[in-house]
């Protein structure tokens, strides 16, 4: 309702088909902007207080709105402000709400939860159109009309902060080290991304689908107003027609999971918002836009869905709403740079070329996306490995260094069969991306010129505590990756681990 109010509000405020479309990116810039610090506030502070705080925030930035409309003192720069300050609390609580979902249900149920969650905002994203619509069209003006969803909007935002009150959290993942600093915690989510090829995957295609189909949101109430010459209820039902094809989609995810890939599914998607584009540029008639637009909203749930499963499958706790935030920021990212872009092509040209030209560009783009392959979720085990409880052959540390005293050298030394010396090096160059995505700083692998049977992998950590917490990210899929180079280790004893601490000079006095 809120968003359908506020882009019908803005096409009765200007005629300029960019500052309408600014509305999309007004809705979507905080989430590039802000989607990682969020996801990173969301992994080290308590999920069930950061989530009501900014509930309470867009409760103010609604109401602020709706006594603006209601005073008739509204404009595109406030109305765009106000906007950008009430999406600013969507984008800090995202990451923290989707993140919460493994806290809610058992792993094995995260898809259906995942879809079912979709499903329930889709709903809304049915019928909250239509009835935003209906309410600003029951007023004699649409600024009137509007304060009154915007009201509504700033009223509901009680009711969650109601539930959140009375959640009784249960942390899926619990730290028993000290929490990471902000910047840490930023740090440690770009280099987890910079190691790992699945979240690539997701955040490419996230990008480039979301850059090319945002010209399908940004330019549905131009289509309306200008092509098929209708109010505000005809933009409603446009657009509560997507959202009503997103929530069968909904329900029809988890079927097309059990005989589609990830890959199948998305590339599915993609093809029907080409079409769909297409159709909203030269087929100006209400009936086939219709069915056009219910199959594009399944599309859109079955393509988001897939992508959110993927990363929250494929990363481990520790890291999930950083991911969630840098996935988030990515995907919206690509919607407000898409929405300002097609929007200025329309307003320099006219929205039905701005549509054909994003239907050709997905088609142009789609082979380069293809080269990134998205998993499924059931490929890696990421829950907990407890890595530190197989140390035991490592010698316990006589004086307990300084938790921020570092940077740590760990050395493992290993004597393997030298004719199996490639496949070695080859399955330790994959541990080396464990470790590196973990917390290493640099890592390589050394060998003895005068001992061909002797290879001393190596690595620095920033501080004695990023050391204890690498031991504690490891995964049982990441310990079948350290198995599988600790069986080619010839000795009976396991292989020798070291761990030294950078020693300062004595200072002079």
């Amino acid at each position: 309702m809120q968003d359908t109010a506020g882009v019908w509000l803005m096409t009765s405020l200007t005629t300029s088909p960019f500052l309408i479309a600014l509305m999309q990116t007004a809705a979507s810039l905080p989430v590039l902007l802000l989607g990682l610090p969020a996801g990173a506030l969301a992994d080290i502070v308590d999920r069930r207080r950061l989530l009501i705080f900014w509930s309470a925030w867009m409760l103010l930035a609604a109401a602020l709105l709706s006594i603006f409309a209601l005073a008739g003192s509204i404009g595109p720069v406030t109305l765009l402000l106000l906007t950008f300050i009430l999406s600013l609390g969507s984008a800090m609580n995202g990451p923290t709400w989707q993140a919460i979902v493994p806290e809610l249900v058992p792993r094995e149920q995260v898809p259906t939860a995942v879809a079912l969650n979709s499903a329930g905002f889709n709903l809304s994203r049915a019928v909250g159109p239509a009835s935003g619509a209906l309410l600003v069209a029951a007023f004699a003006s649409v600024m009137m009309g509007a304060g009154v969803v915007f009201l509504i909007n700033s009223a509901g935002f009680m009711a969650v902060l109601y539930v959140l009150y009375r959640w009784k959290r249960t942390a899926y993942f619990k730290s028993a080290l000290p929490a990471e600093r902000l910047i840490g915690s930023m740090r440690a989510a770009l280099r987890y991304v910079w190691y790992t090829p699945a979240m690539w995957a997701v955040l490419v295609r996230s990008f480039m689908l979301t850059f090319f189909v945002s010209a399908l949101w940004a330019l549905l109430a131009v289509v309306a107003r200008d092509d098929l010459k209708s109010e505000a209820l005809g933009y409603g039902i446009l657009n509560g027609t997507l959202g009503i094809g997103a929530v069968i989609g909904a329900f029809t995810l988890p079927r097309l999971r059990h005989h589609l890939s990830a890959d199948s599914i998305v590339r599915a998607s993609a093809i029907v918002f080409m079409v769909t584009m297409l159709v909203m540029a030269w087929v100006p008639y209400w009936l086939p836009l219709i069915l056009m637009l219910l199959v594009g909203g399944m599309a859109w749930t079955d393509m988001a869905s897939s992508l959110n499963i993927s990363l929250q499958l494929s990363v481990p706790a520790w890291v999930q709403a950083r991911m969630l935030g840098l996935y988030q920021m990515v995907f919206m990212g690509g919607m407000a740079l898409g929405s300002a872009f097609w929007g200025a092509i329309a307003d320099r040209l006219n929205s039905s070329l701005a549509l054909t030209l994003a239907s050709a560009g997905l088609l142009v783009t789609w082979p380069l996306m293809s080269r990134f392959r998205l998993l499924s979720g059931g490929e890696h085990d990421v829950s907990p490995g407890k890595l530190a409880g197989l140390l035991s052959h490592v010698p316990e540390a006589v004086v307990e260094p300084d938790p921020e005293e570092g940077p740590v050298m760990v050395t493992v030394t290993f004597r393997i069969d030298p004719s199996r010396a490639d496949e070695f090096v080859t399955a330790a160059q994959e541990l080396g991306r464990v470790r590196q995505r973990d917390g290493a700083m640099r890592w390589a692998l050394f060998r003895d010129p005068a001992d061909p049977a002797c290879y001393v992998e190596s690595y620095l950590v920033e501080s004695w505590l990023e050391r204890q917490r690498q031991l504690e990210r490891f995964t049982v899929a990441d310990h079948k990756v350290r198995d599988k180079v600790f069986s080619f280790h010839l000795d009976p004893e396991p292989p020798r681990v070291a761990r030294m601490v950078y020693t300062q000079p004595p200072t002079k006095s």
